[in-house]
This record gives C-alpha cells, sequence and structure tokens, in this order.
C-alpha cells in the first residue's frame, strides 16, 4: 500500500490533495482539538478504505461526504504509531473525489507539539506552543498521509487566546494589524485563519502559538513577497537587528540563480531556546533557534540554508526518508554556492572547512551502524529515520554535488543545471534514481558525450552506498581564510611540552578572527591529540572561551576540553558544560538545541555517566521530545 517505509498510508490508491484544519488551541489542558478534512482523488479502482497515518490522537468521530462512517485503528507501532482505517460507504470511481473529516484531539503523547510553561519564555508571562513535524511526526498532530511523497494545499482557522502562527499566508486578522486583533492577549479568543496555496508534504505543516509580534524588513523594490521577523516582544529589538540587513537580500540573491520563489511571504520565527534544531524551513515561516542571536550577525548564514529549502525540499522534495539527502545535501551545497554570490569564492570554501569536522565527527558516530554513513540508506518498514539524522546527508551529500560540479565543468557549467532541476522537479517528490535520470539526460542534451563520458567516471556506488569514515574523493577546498586558524591550532600543538607557566600565548592571537574561524581553530585543534589540562585551562583563560555568547564557539571549545575523558580538564569542565547546555550557567538560551546539547552529553556522559544522566532527568521535561528520544539513546550507548 505504500512505498514509505515510515507510512502505512494507503496514498498509491487514494491520495490526498487538501486539507481543511479547524484548531482550538487549549493552554490549560495542553492539547489541540477539532478536526482536519482531506479532499482525496481516487487513484486506483475498487478503493474501499482511506488508511491514514496517526499517533498519540484521540479520534471520536469520522465523516466521509458529511455521513459519518466506521473506523479503527491499527496495532500501535512504536515508531509510525497506528494506521487509521476509514471505511467507505461505496466504492467511488478513478478520478473522483472523497472528502473525509476526522475529529480529534491531541493527547499528551503527541511528539509533534512542545508545550512550554509561562517560565520557559523569554517574557515570563504567558504559555507558549511550536511543533516539528519532520520526519514523521504530523501523524500526532492530525491524521495524515504522513509522507514527503504526498503533497497537499491546506487552510485553517485556529481559535486561540495568544497569537497563532501557521507555515502559510495569514488571511486574518491582517498581519500589520494590532496583536492578537486588539483583543486582550491569554484572555480573549481570536480565530487566525491561514491558506496554503502551494502543495506541501505534511512535515512542513507547522503551528506556533504565544505573545509574539512582527515586524517586516525593509523591501526590496520589484519583488511580490514580502519578509519579516516574529518573536517575543522581550527578543523583538534584538531578533530584528539580527536578520533585518540580510534576509530579504539572501532571498533576492538565490532567485538570481534558480526560478522565483513561489511562497508569497518568507517570515522568520525565533522560537524559545527548547526548539531542537538551528532552523526548521516551514513554509512561508522558518522556525529559528535563538542561539542565533549572537549580536554580531555571525550567525545568520544559517537563514541561508533555510530560505534556500523553498527551492530544495519544499519545492522538489524526497520521495522518503530514504532519499533525504536529495533534501539537505542539495541545500547545503546551495547555501554554499550563495556564501560565493554574497561573500566571496574563498568563503564558499571555508564553508566546506567549517563542514568537515561535523561530517568527520557524525561518520565515526555510526562506525557501529554502518548503514548510516551511506547517502542513501535503504531503511527497513517501520525504521526510526531519526535514528540516521546527522551531519552524513548534509555534508557528503553537498561533498558529493561539488564533485560532479568539478567533474563537469565548474559553476558555469553546474548552475544552469541546478536551475533547470528545479524548474522539473518543483512540485513533486523524487527519488535518487529519478535525479540522476534526469542529470544524464541533461548533460547528453547540454554537453554530449563529453558530459556523458565524465558522469560515467563517477563511482556511483561508493558516494551512494559507501560506508566508513572518509568520503570517496579526497576532496579540496579554498582554505586561504583558513590559514591563521589552522596555525594558530599547529602552535598550541607543537607548546603541549612547555610549562604552562611559560606559554606565550595572547589575547591579540584571535582578535582579528571572525567567528568562523574561532570555530575552525578550536576544530583543528581537537584533531591534534588532547592538550595536557594545564593548557586548556590557559586556552580558556587567556581566550574567555568558556564565557563567550557565540554557541559555536563556546560548543568547539568544550569539545576540545572533554577531548580525553579522564583528564583533569574534562573532569573540570563536564559539569559547566552541562550547565551551559540546560541553561543553568544563567544564559539559558542554548537549552534544547541539539547541536549543542546532543554533544556535550554525549561528551559529558564518557567523563561522568551518572552526572550526565543526573543533570539530563533533572531537565528531561525542559527538552522537546525528539530531543529528549535522541539523548536518552546517546546516553545509553556510553
Amino acid at each position: 500500500m505504500s512505498a514509505d517505509p515510515t507510512s502505512q498510508s494507503n496514498y498509491l490508491q487514494i491520495v490526498s490533495e487538501h486539507i481543511d484544519f479547524n484548531w482550538t488551541i487549549d493552554f490549560s489542558k495542553k492539547i489541540v482539538s477539532g478536526s482536519a478534512t482531506h479532499t482525496l482523488k481516487v487513484l486506483q479502482s475498487s478503493v474501499k478504505e482511506v488508511i491514514f497515518d496517526t499517533a498519540a490522537l484521540d479520534i471520536s468521530k469520522v465523516e466521509v461526504d458529511g455521513q459519518t462512517t466506521t473506523f479503527k485503528l491499527g496495532t500501535a507501532h512504536p515508531v509510525m504509531g497506528s494506521a487509521l482505517f476509514i471505511a467507505l460507504p461505496s466504492i467511488p470511481t478513478v478520478g473522483s473525489h472523497v472528502k473525509v473529516t476526522t475529529f480529534y484531539k491531541t493527547t499528551e503523547s503527541c511528539t509533534a507539539l512542545q508545550w512550554l510553561d509561562k517560565e520557559q519564555t523569554q517574557g515570563g508571562k504567558f504559555p507558549y506552543l511550536f511543533s516539528q513535524c519532520q520526519p514523521i511526526y504530523m501523524r500526532t498532530l492530525a491524521p495524515a498521509q504522513d509522507t514527503p511523497s504526498v503533497k497537499t494545499t491546506y487552510t485553517a482557522k485556529v481559535s486561540s487566546v495568544l497569537p497563532a502562527l501557521m507555515s502559510a499566508v495569514r488571511v486574518a486578522p491582517p498581519q500589520d494589524g494590532p496583536s492578537h486583533d486588539g483583543k486582550v492577549i491569554g484572555k480573549d479568543v481570536v480565530t487566525y485563519t491561514y491558506d496554503q496555496p502551494v502543495p506541501i508534504p505534511s512535515y512542513l505543516i507547522a503551528i506556533a502559538a504565544g505573545n509574539v509580534v512582527h515586524r517586516p524588513f525593509p523591501s526590496i523594490e520589484g519583488k511580490s513577497w514580502t519578509s519579516g521577523v516574529w518573536a517575543e516582544p522581550e527578543l523583538i529589538d534584538a531578533a530584528y537587528w539580527e536578520f533585518c540587513e540580510d534576509t530579504a537580500r539572501f532571498l533576492a540573491t538565490e532567485e538570481t540563480i534558480v526560478p522565483p520563489y513561489r511562497f508569497k511571504v518568507y517570515d522568520v520565527l525565533v522560537l524559545p531556546p527548547s526548539f531542537p534544531y538551528g532552523g526548521m524551513e516551514n513554509a512561508c515561516l522558518t522556525f529559528l533557534t535563538p542561539t542565533l542571536l549572537a549580536g554580531d550577525r555571525s550567525l545568520v548564514d544559517v537563514v541561508v540554508h533555510e530560505l534556500t529549502h523553498s527551492w530544495f525540499g519544499n519545492g522538489v522534495t524526497h520521495a522518503n526518508a530514504t532519499h533525504f539527502w536529495l533534501n539537505e545535501g542539495f541545500t547545503t551545497y546551495m547555501e554554499r554556492v550563495l556564501q560565493e554570490k554574497l561573500h566571496s569564492p574563498a568563503a564558499r570554501g571555508f564553508s566546506y572547512v567549517l563542514g568537515a569536522k561535523g561530517l568527520k565527527d557524525a561518520l565515526k558516530l555510526y562506525e557501529d551502524r554502518p548503514k548510516y554513513q551511506r547517502l542513501i540508506i535503504n531503511f527497513e518498514k517501520g525504521e526510526d529515520p531519526d535514528d540516521a539524522y546527522s551531519e552524513v546527508p548534509y555534508e557528503k551529500g553537498a561533498n558529493f554535488l561539488l564533485h560532479l560540479e568539478r567533474k563537469l565543468g565548474g559553476l558555469e557549467v553546474f548552475l544552469p543545471y541546478i536551475y533547470d532541476y528545479v524548474n522539473t522537479f518543483t512540485g513533486t517528490s523524487i527519488t535518487t534514481e529519478q535525479w540522476k535520470t534526469h542529470l544524464y539526460s541533461y548533460f547528453k542534451a547540454h554537453g554530449g558525450e563529453d558530459k556523458i563520458k565524465a558522469l560515467d567516471s563517477v563511482d556511483w556506488n561508493a558516494w551512494f552506498y559507501g560506508e566508513g569514515t572518509e568520503l570517496p574523493v579526497k576532496m579540496e577546498y579554498d582554505t586561504s581564510l583558513a590559514e591563521s586558524a589552522y596555525e594558530l591550532a599547529a602552535r598550541w600543538d607543537k607548546s603541549r611540552h612547555t610549562a604552562a607557566s611559560k606559554l606565550d600565548f595572547k589575547e591579540a592571537d584571535i582578535d582579528s578572527f571572525n567567528a568562523n574561524q574561532k570555530v575552525v581553530f578550536l576544530q583543528t585543534l581537537e584533531t591534534y591529540p588532547p592538550l595536557p589540562s594545564s593548557h586548556i585551562e590557559v586556552l580558556d583563560k587567556i581566550y574567555h572561551l568558556s564565557k563567550i555568547t557565540n554557541a559555536e564557539i563556546r560548543l568547539r571549545f568544550y569539545e576540545v576540553a572533554l577531548q580525553d575523558p579522564s583528564s583533569a580538564a574534562a573532569k573540570a569542565y563536564a559539569p559547566q558544560a552541562l550547565d551551559w547546555v540546560v541553561g543553568e550557567d544563567g544564559t539559558g538560551i542554548v537549552k534544547g538545541r541539539m547541536k549543542f546539547c546532543r554533544p556535550v552529553f554525549l561528551a559529558a556522559g564518557k567523563v561522568d555517566k551518572r552526572l550526565a544522566v543526573k543533570i539530563f532527568e533533572a531537565h528531561k521535561t525542559a527538552f522537546h521530545p525528539i530531543a529528549q528520544k535522541l539523548i536518552e539513546k546517546d546516553l545509553n550507548s556510553v
């Protein structure tokens, strides 16, 4: 019934084309209740039922074309949830449409939603709700054909005592009007109406509700889309300053490479700290972590990645989890092309240098599960795609595309192909084989036999299915922006036999470094044998690394400090690093983002597992359910 290893729905027989949501948010009970009406098109003859993916939903009634019908829930699967079987009163004809409405409410086991108490927000006055439906959690928010192979349009009416946002275009109340339509926030119910006219996969359906306000970015002449930022009132000034100069410029620059932006609105929402990712590319409304508010715009390039998903993922979508690299590999590759367009070729090369450490760590992490070192992962039915979530599809995929670019003649040859790829597949969900067929077809028509020979020389099997900790090809990058960081790391490595009291390093060593160069310095330092504990103490004292507000730099310092789990430095810094990721160090801003908390818990767990487990258990409920699940698995592996 399903070609997707993570779905139990029968979308190959009858497919959802549009969903109407009618929801009420109850912050006191922490539930979303209401209905979801699917308009489905019949694809095959003799269809007797509709099968939706669900998990942890309390379903009270189902209607087909307005008439109550029978339904049953299948046995709960630990990953896929319970299939919802809905009987059709009569067998519909191929090509006809059926409307199926489910009435239900979410439960406390809803993985897609995190409910925050008011104390967990920046303002501390109102609760907060946000969703995370990728990869397969939409089924805990509404019955759906929860596979990226199915794309639907949707409309929504959401009744809430707090401003409600969705991954769609707001219809009412007007976005430029008073917050919460002039009603009393936290008390009066307002119904928010949204429309998403562009078909999107279920994992991009998103909702957030809290005390949030909007500020538009300066418009760009000639553009039909608008852009702006949402945040709690206490963060709106900082969020606006951080993103106002670059967001619209990034989007306009991307449009010089690929077809025009289709979603009418590109807003960003700065969420509370427990959001588990750096960003999530929800259509029209990118969710962002507050860890990007560095105060110096040094981390805004994350927005380049998320808006690039508007074409690669939101436009051209992977058919299922097996081909997830098509989303993230293309997006990371194009993000780095934008670095060249926005900055310089050296900046593009430097981005690959930055990513190399994350790729190496991810490949090493999966040495005991080499299947997850591959680009194409043939998931078993019901296998959890989150188990494979790492830098591999991002970095290995981006390097593969860079390798192809070089094989085929450089950017001036490859970018026209990228445009054609987007133009050909936008609005569809594809497999790797479909992509490869199109690639050959394009270059046969635009280059002939020479390009085909170049493609034939690629070791496709090694890139797609290769395992191990090395890429199939040794990649070389422009390292000009990294050289000074490399040199400083080498100086520290050579100093390991010098007494700590005689070290001649100074704060001025890194004065000329930007944030990313500091990251590369620390990443490079970690490639050497662990420094003596006395040297790590000096390293921190001179450069103030354990107090720095840039989370990317601070993470790398803790990784250096905890590199040798048996060292005095590791024992000294492990408690501090743990306090940092649970927000007990006074910042409270990092807590929840898996990029930071997972490696810290894993490294600290090797130093003192009892302490790591104790601190995690004490703060467990403050983490998003996805983060809870993965951190528990990490700690169990120590």
